[in-house]
């Protein structure tokens, strides 16, 4: 065997997650906030709404998500970005300074870096530099859970180390003597590498391909049931994963964690006359997420793009939780989901329980005041406080343009009566002193010839 193919195999093979974890949860980091001047100011075109105390708090998160030792964080005002080290110059030296009075090992820049910016600031300050988007990989690395999952986030992840001259966090060094940002393999293997990635990154695309094939396959059985979709969207950490397990009394995996779900999850929830549903958990949103990682997540939020009705739910204990919310928004609708349709899209706002009795207060106020097609749902995921309105209000939404009928049930005619509870919602029944009885039933357009067969004497009530 050559040595280009030993290395590729080397590299196909999963990372040592357990001793990076152990070496990461030691490292003495530092992370910087390097914001624009003027409040608003975003990446890119579109402005980031949060404000820096809470941008700096989320990215020290982050780091918290993967067990980094945050030594010190503080918000760099940035003028103008450098090209060569996105910050001036007396601040570099600043952050030097520092760096060797905390014994730093590893820097975090919450913002997204050019290669040649990351390798200047390594050499300025000597030691590991990591931007917003290699730590939101790592993270995502860390979660995946599934065959899919682990497959889209190591694309994006070569993906994203292909134009990186010096890599630092990297899948390839694990596999070379190294563990995540502490190794390294060396310049002289750049070329090779560069042709492996290549070369594997073809082979993950045709893997996912068979992946899509087989979720379309799954998706297509889950429709012929057919139930409806319920998907749970949110920004990372808003309690979605908590929300799931309270309707579906499942024990997905939940903590006050950003990304703590990755992997989508589906279980069957009833709803209050009995209807099953399809309730799905995605991934979590964020702000300034990375290009790359909403196109090779595109697959694992189609449950949200299908769904039937999506529950926005929103942490309104947050101090940004506006903020959030807007992300959101946008992210919708880079996905194709139009967050203004009010009769697909359901407002939750959840960790109601955080709040003091005054914000409580104001804050159900608020929400009485919304008109009812919009009005949102104010719930405690963790408590269950709220949770009947909500099922009732997903059975509403789904309910419209389903016709009702008014059927009667003879006493001996079991097998009618049990076919009623099992593919509709019964509203109402009322009995008569002969044992008859009459329901009223809500059925899926789909099932209504049926009905009709079974029921020739139904009437059509709305």
């Amino acid at each position: 065997m050559s040595g280009e193919e030993r290395g590729r195999d080397k590299i196909v093979g999963q990372p040592p997650a357990e001793p990076e974890k152990a070496i990461a949860s030691g490292t003495p980091t530092l992370v910087i906030g390097p914001y624009p001047t003027g409040n608003r100011a975003g990446e890119g075109d579109r402005p980031n709404l949060r404000e820096r105390a809470a941008r700096l708090d989320e990215a020290v998160g982050l780091a918290g998500a993967i067990d980094l030792q945050v030594v010190e964080s503080f918000v760099a005002n940035v003028a103008k970005p450098r090209p060569a080290t996105y910050l001036g110059k007396g601040k570099v030296e600043e952050v030097g300074g520092l760096i060797k009075a905390h014994e730093i090992r590893l820097v975090m820049m919450d913002t997204a870096l050019t290669p040649v910016q990351q390798r200047n600031l390594e050499k300025e300050w000597g030691t590991k530099v990591i931007d917003r988007t290699g730590l939101i990989l790592e993270i995502f690395g860390r979660r995946a859970r599934t065959k899919e999952g682990s497959l889209q986030v190591e694309l994006a992840h070569l993906e994203y180390q292909k134009s990186r001259l010096v890599r630092s966090w990297t899948h390839l060094e694990r596999q070379r003597g190294g563990f995540g940002f502490l190794g390294g393999p060396g310049e002289t293997q750049i070329e090779a590498d560069r042709r492996i990635i290549q070369e594997r990154m073809v082979r993950i695309e045709k893997d996912l391909e068979q992946v899509k094939r087989t979720r379309t396959l799954h998706r297509a059985g889950r429709r012929r049931t057919p139930y409806p979709i319920v998907a749970l969207v949110g920004y990372t950490n808003a309690g979605k994963s908590t929300l799931f397990n309270r309707l579906t009394k499942a024990e997905v995996f939940a903590e006050d964690l950003l990304f703590a779900t990755l992997d989508p999850t589906a279980r069957v929830v009833k709803l209050p006359h009995g209807a099953p549903v399809i309730l799905s958990d995605t991934v979590g949103f964020i702000s300034d997420l990375p290009t790359m990682l909403v196109a090779a997540f595109r697959a694992t939020l189609e449950d949200a793009i299908e769904a039937d009705v999506v529950l926005h739910v929103r942490d309104v204990s947050h101090s940004d939780t506006e903020a959030q919310a807007a992300d959101v928004s946008a992210i919708l609708r880079d996905l194709g989901i139009d967050p203004n349709r009010h009769e697909k899209l359901i407002e939750v706002w959840n960790k109601v329980d955080l709040l003091p009795e005054h914000e409580r207060e104001q804050l159900l106020n608020r929400a009485a005041l919304r008109p009812e097609e919009t009005r949102p749902v104010v719930i405690s995921a963790l408590s269950g406080e709220g949770m009947d309105r909500l099922l009732g209000l997903i059975e509403e939404r789904l309910a419209g343009g389903r016709p009702v009928y008014r059927i009667l049930v003879g006493p001996a005619d079991g097998a009618t009566r049990a076919w009623l509870y099992a593919e509709g919602e019964v509203l109402d029944r009322r009995s008569d002193s002969d044992g008859n009885e009459q329901i009223l039933v809500r059925i899926a357009p789909e099932k209504e010839p049926r009905l009709l067969r079974r029921a020739p004497g139904a009437k059509r009530v709305r």
